[in-house]
């Protein structure tokens, strides 16, 4: 509750209770024996009638009063509960929002995480098929040179042969020509 608020209820709240209280000090001040003026008999008649309707009437008045304060109260009371619920309520939806944001930091950092695995083995993968790749490129160049060798071994054996039968042949050439 608001101090303004507050000041509304107690304000009436004293003023009843210092009306309750004066009526019942008036009350008890006019019923007491112990009075120094005689009392007129005709008028005195009418005020004895007067007190206990008059005392019946403060009673009723201090147990309206009662019932006064007892209400005010009680409302004070509820409105306290239901600025406490919504304190709670609040703090609870704080509690709650703080949580998810959690939770969603955490899923971002898992999701970061799984991304971050995903793509070393991507990369992983790509060094594994470029490494393939090389080693493939080299074995077909070894192979390319290893042709290339016995292609010229093979010219080499063949040109080895026919300079050893030519000159056979040249040797042999000028004989059957004699």
């Amino acid at each position: 509750m608001s101090k303004l608020s507050r000041a509304v209820v107690r304000t009436p709240l004293a003023l009843l209770l210092a009306i309750a209280v004066a009526l019942a000090l008036g009350g008890c001040g006019s019923s007491s024996g112990g009075s120094t003026q005689p009392l007129e008999v005709g008028t005195g008649a009418a005020e004895a009638e007067e007190a206990p309707n008059e005392k019946s009437e403060e009673a009723a008045e201090t147990e309206k009063n009662r019932e006064l304060l007892s209400e005010l109260e009680a409302k004070r009371r509820e409105e306290a509960a239901e600025e406490q619920a919504k304190k709670t309520e609040k703090a609870a939806l704080a509690k709650a929002k703080k949580r998810e944001e959690k939770a969603e930091k955490e899923a971002k950092k898992h999701e970061a995480e799984a991304d971050a695995k995903l793509k070393q083995r991507e990369a992983a993968a790509k060094a594994r098929e470029a490494k393939e790749a090389k080693e493939r490129e080299e074995a077909k160049k070894k192979e390319a040179q290893q042709k290339q060798e016995a292609e010229r071994k093979k010219t080499e054996a063949e040109h080895a042969v026919t300079t050893q039968t030519a000159p056979q042949q040249a040797t042999t050439a000028p004989s059957e020509t004699g």
